[in-house]
C-alpha cells in the first residue's frame, strides 16, 4: 500500500535556532499543513510538512519521542534524527489537542510495533544460536542519552539504513551474531562435504553482518561524541536557565507587570492572527476576482476579434454597397439618354407622321381634283 496520510491539521512551523538553541526561526510564511503518514511496508509513523515543493518536516515518530504543549495554542517535540526541535503554532486550543492526542496515538502504535518486531526477531532465530547465546552471559550495553531542548532526556537512535539494507542493529543481535560466529568458527573434521559448505556459506553471510556491524559501531562512536557535546551544551544551557530563575525570582515584585505584558502580547497575538486570517481570506478573495478578471480579458479578447472581423466584413459591404450605387447611377444615366434618345425619336417620329399625313392629304385633294 505505501505510505498514506491518516490525519491533517494546518499550523505555523517553527524550529529551534540550532546557534542558540533558545530562540524559535519560522520555517513557514503562513499556515501549512501538517500531516501524519503511516508506512505500512515498514510500520512506521511519519510527520510530514510540505511548503509549496519544500519539505519543512520530515519526522519519524519514535517511542522515545515526547510531544510537550507549552501555551494553550502552541507546542513542540524533539527530533534526535533530524538534530532539532519543531514547534506548532496552531489556530485553537482544540486544534492542539487533537494533534498532541494524535501524537501519542502514533508513538504507542510505534512502540507496540517495535516490540512485535522484536519478538519476531527472538522467534525467528534458530535453535543452534539460541543454544550458543544461552552458553555465555547476556552483555548489557549502556547507550549515551540525549536532552531535548524541552528538558525531555530521549534514547539515541538505532543506525539504520546500512549499507542500503533497513535492518535495526541492537545489543542482542549483535551479541547472537559474534556468538554464531565463534561457534562456527570451530572445524569439524569428520563433518560432510555439504555440512562443510553450509557452514562456509553462513561463515560469509556472517563476515558480512560483521562488516555492517563495524559500520554501526563506528558511526555509534560518532553519534556518542556529538551527543556528548550536544550533553554539556544542554547543560551549560541549564544553569544558565537556573541563573535566570535566580534573577526573576529576585524581581518577583513585577510579576503583576510582567503578568499584564504577557496578557497583553496574547491579546496581541490574538488580534494578529485574526487579522492574519482576515488578509488570507482577502488574498482568497483577489485570486477569485483576479480569476474572473482573466476570464473577463479572454472573452474580451474574443469579442474583440469577433468585432475586427465584423468590421472588416462592413468594409466589404460599403465596399460593395459604393460599387452598386456607382453602377446603379451608371444605369441611371444610361436610362436617362436613352429617354432622351426615344424622346428625339418620337419627336422625330411624330413630324415625319405629320409631314406624312400632310402629304396624303395633298395626294387626296389632288386625287379629287382629278377626278372632277
Amino acid at each position: 500500500m505505501g505510505e498514506q496520510p491518516i490525519f491533517s491539521s494546518r499550523a505555523h512551523v517553527f524550529q529551534i535556532d540550532p546557534s542558540t538553541k533558545k530562540n524559535w526561526v519560522p520555517t513557514s510564511k503562513h499556515a501549512v499543513t501538517v500531516s501524519y503518514f503511516y508506512d505500512s511496508t515498514r510500520t512506521v509513523y511519519r510527520i510530514i510538512s510540505l511548503d509549496g515543493a519544500k519539505a519543512i518536516i520530515n519526522s519519524t515518530i519514535t517511542p522515545n519521542m515526547t510531544f510537550t504543549k507549552t501555551s494553550h495554542k502552541f507546542g513542540q517535540w524533539a527530533d534526535s534524527r533530524a538534530n532539532t526541535v519543531y514547534g506548532l503554532g496552531f489556530s485553537s486550543e482544540a486544534h492542539l489537542s487533537k494533534f498532541a492526542d494524535k501524537f501519542a496515538e502514533f508513538k504507542e502504535a510505534a512502540r507496540l510495533a517495535k516490540e512485535r518486531s522484536q519478538e519476531k526477531m527472538e522467534l525467528t532465530s534458530t535453535p543452534s544460536q539460541r543454544k550458543s547465546i544461552s552458553c555465555f552471559p547476556r552483555l548489557k550495553i549502556r547507550t549515551p542519552v540525549k536532552e531535548s531542548a524541552t528538558g525531555d532526556l530521549q534514547s539515541p537512535v538505532t543506525p539504520e539504513n546500512i549499507n542500503g539494507t533497513n535492518e535495526r542493529v541492537t545489543p542482542d543481535t549483535a551479541f547472537n551474531t559474534e556468538s554464531r560466529a565463534e561457534t562456527n568458527a570451530v572445524p569439524f573434521p569428520h563433518s560432510s562435504t555439504s555440512i562443510t559448505k553450509h557452514w562456509e556459506a553462513e561463515l560469509a553471510a556472517l563476515k558480512g553482518n560483521n562488516a555492517k556491524l563495524t559500520a554501526a559501531l563506528l558511526e555509534s562512536t560518532a553519534n556518542v561524541k556529538q551527543w556528548k557535546q550536544q550533553l554539556a551544551a544542554y547543560q551549560d544551557e541549564a544553569e544558565r536557565l537556573h541563573r535566570r530563575v535566580t534573577e526573576l525570582e529576585c524581581v518577583s515584585g513585577q510579576t503583576a507587570g510582567v503578568k499584564t505584558q504577557k496578557t497583553e502580547l496574547n491579546q496581541t497575538i490574538e488580534e494578529l492572527e485574526a487579522e492574519l486570517k482576515a488578509r488570507e481570506e482577502e488574498l482568497e478573495n483577489l485570486k477569485e476576482e483576479v480569476e474572473k478578471a482573466s476570464q473577463l480579458q479572454t472573452q474580451k479578447d474574443s469579442l474583440a476579434q469577433k468585432l475586427q472581423e465584423t468590421e472588416r466584413r462592413n468594409a466589404e459591404l460599403e465596399s460593395q454597397l459604393q460599387d452598386l450605387e456607382q453602377r446603379l447611377e451608371t444605369g441611371q444615366l444610361e436610362s436617362e439618354s436613352f429617354r432622351k434618345s426615344l424622346r428625339s425619336l418620337l419627336e422625330l417620329l411624330d413630324g415625319k407622321i405629320f409631314e406624312l399625313s400632310e402629304l396624303r392629304d395633298s395626294l387626296a385633294k389632288l386625287m379629287e381634283d382629278d377626278s372632277s
